[in-house]
């Protein structure tokens, strides 16, 4: 289903919606003031010393209004036994905002508690196979559900634009794919299922749950294939009842468009870097939120995997060393910063207590005061506005 276009720049596309984002949009008053702060603020605010991760729960339950959970925290294509692929889910009054769809984020979501009814926002921070194989699966397979298993409503969808670059694939010719193509495509492929299914009068068709969005940066911004992430402001992408949601270009090898999403609601913020080399842009967007989820790269630990070089390069050229993480995290004035898409991702690989000295280490040498969490599959971090901060 595809909204209404709320301007005349606005068309639909496939029954599916391309939105050009506006780089100002008419904002509720606090969330306002909020955006405001990031744009305006340039010094961290104060910060006391790293607290523990006791708060940060491998549990399903939640009494707040606003929680973080992570679905699964691995990097990279290959699967592994010791975690999911790349997802999170931000629950805000009780509905579900699914950032990424790595490999078993359908299943991870029923096993943190969530249910598909509550489920209201998918949205990809850039169209590599880690962050979209499990993405068509929940609308796919809630075609066919019924009653407390199925969407309640069009899921609304906001992921990358297409890059304008022609296809590199046999048998896909043609431009690159967004992710309102990528969708229409991803129904194509997978016609038969809701056929038979709709022959027999049971389930629906797929593309009906969906209300997608190609997320495309502002002109002015002057981002191109050549040119991923160049220093901007921040941009609307949607706004609800629930949330605020903006964001900013980020570089990731020769991916464009890649984001970093930041989540404002009434009860706190949210920040997803997806994946990105170190960018001030990272940081411009993460001012002052309450909680930063980073991806996190051990270079050392990619030694002994049997990488080829040109991998290892390009690991290290698109990803951000988590020992850059507290400088980060200390720049932006973050509460809270919790490291997800490990790379190396297998725990056989770099053991977590390795992972925890790296991010202690990290944010001693940039005088990070804020709490500092290692990421674990369907853990659970309550966000309250202020509480993260620990002070």
């Amino acid at each position: 289903m595809c909204r209404a276009a709320e301007n005349d720049d606005e068309q639909p596309v496939h029954g599916l919606c391309a939105h050009p984002p506006q780089a100002e949009q008419t904002r509720r008053t606090s969330r306002r003031a909020v955006l405001g702060a990031v744009a305006a603020s340039a010094v961290a605010a104060p910060l006391i010393a790293a607290a523990p991760a006791a708060a940060a729960t491998p549990t399903s339950a939640s009494d707040a209004a606003l929680s973080l959970v992570l679905l699964g925290t691995n990097s990279g294509p290959p699967p592994l036994a010791g975690r999911y692929g790349i997802s999170s889910a931000l629950v805000v009054n009780g509905r579900t905002y699914v950032v990424d769809c790595g490999r078993g984020a359908v299943s991870q979501y029923m096993r943190a508690g969530l249910s598909m009814p509550s489920l209201t926002g998918i949205f990809l921070t850039h169209l590599h196979a880690d962050h979209i194989v499990d993405y068509y699966a929940f609308p796919l397979l809630s075609a066919g559900a019924s009653g407390g298993q199925g969407f309640r409503t069009p899921v609304s969808v906001h992921g990358p634009g297409p890059a304008g670059l022609p296809s590199t694939v046999a048998g896909a010719p043609g431009p690159v794919p967004g992710t309102v193509e990528m969708t229409r495509l991803a129904g194509q492929a997978y016609a038969a299922a809701p056929t038979f299914f709709m022959t027999e009068h049971i389930g629906i068709d797929p593309a009906t749950l969906l209300d997608v969005h190609d997320v495309l940066p502002p002109a002015a911004a002057g981002g191109s294939a050549t040119n991923t992430a160049p220093a901007m402001r921040p941009f609307t992408v949607m706004e609800n009842d629930d949330l605020l949601v903006s964001a900013i270009l980020v570089p990731h090898g020769a991916v464009f468009p890649a984001y970093a999403y930041r989540f404002d609601t009434d009860h706190g913020s949210v920040v997803f870097s997806g994946d990105t080399a170190p960018s001030p842009n990272v940081v411009t967007l993460a001012r002052n939120a309450d909680v930063l989820v980073h991806e996190a790269l051990y270079p050392a630990g990619l030694a002994g995997l049997g990488l080829p070089q040109s991998l290892i390069d390009h690991i290290l050229a698109g990803h951000t060393d988590v020992a850059e993480l507290g400088r980060i995290a200390a720049e932006a004035g973050v509460g809270t910063l919790v490291a997800t898409h490990l790379s190396p991702g297998d725990p056989a690989a770099v053991p977590d207590a390795t992972w925890r000295r790296l991010l202690r280490d990290s944010a001693h040498r940039a005088d990070y005061g804020g709490s500092m969490i290692l990421g674990a599959d369907l853990m659970r971090v309550p966000v309250r506005r202020g509480r993260n901060r620990q002070g």
